[in-house]
């Protein structure tokens, strides 16, 4: 496993660092292919927050987790991820097809905030541009799920059309769909 680490305006010692790697790494039996974990570690009000994203292939995976201790908040995050790809598991191995874990072509991310604000015109603050993967209806959800997002965009891959999925308030999933 291949591993980034991120401390946003706290300086940390390598003990930590190499700590976090030692817990993390134990995820690695859950991945096929070499995963890539992203830590990013910062104090916000006195908690100690850890962030920690693993990609593998194209699924994604995310848990931030916050306590007194950092220590510990490492070991929430582990522990947190861990009940999510156990609760996952068998929907990644059942449902999804050959070549599902094929690492993804890199996000581009651009952020801007304009100068002059104009009274009653919406701004983009953040744009994102990556590219829309052909799945099913449930590898959509699977991945919103895996990724803590109310709605995920797809192409599906039945007609090709562009479509969304997203959480409904009753604890149900709801599909958007392109009319071709």
């Amino acid at each position: 496993m291949k591993f980034t680490f991120t401390d946003k305006k706290v300086n940390l010692p390598k003990s930590l660092h190499n700590y976090a790697e030692k817990k993390v790494g134990k995820l690695d039996r859950y991945f096929k292919n070499e995963a890539e974990a992203n830590l990013v570690f910062s104090v916000e009000k006195d908690r100690n927050k850890v962030e920690l994203t693993i990609r593998s292939g194209s699924t994604i995976l995310r848990v931030a987790e916050s306590t007194s201790d950092m220590f510990a908040s490492v070991d929430a995050a582990v522990t947190s991820m861990e009940r999510q790809l156990r609760k996952h598991k068998t929907r990644l191995e059942k449902r999804l097809r050959q070549g599902a874990f094929t690492p993804p072509e890199p996000v581009e991310e651009t952020s801007f905030v304009p100068d002059v604000e104009e009274a009653g015109e919406y701004q983009v603050v953040r744009t994102k541009r990556f590219p829309i993967k052909p799945m099913t209806v449930d590898e959509a959800i699977l991945q919103m799920d895996l990724l803590g997002h109310s709605f995920y965009a797809f192409k599906d891959e039945d007609g090709g059309a562009f479509a969304v999925v997203y959480k409904r308030n009753d604890g149900g999933y709801g599909l958007i769909e392109d009319e071709i």
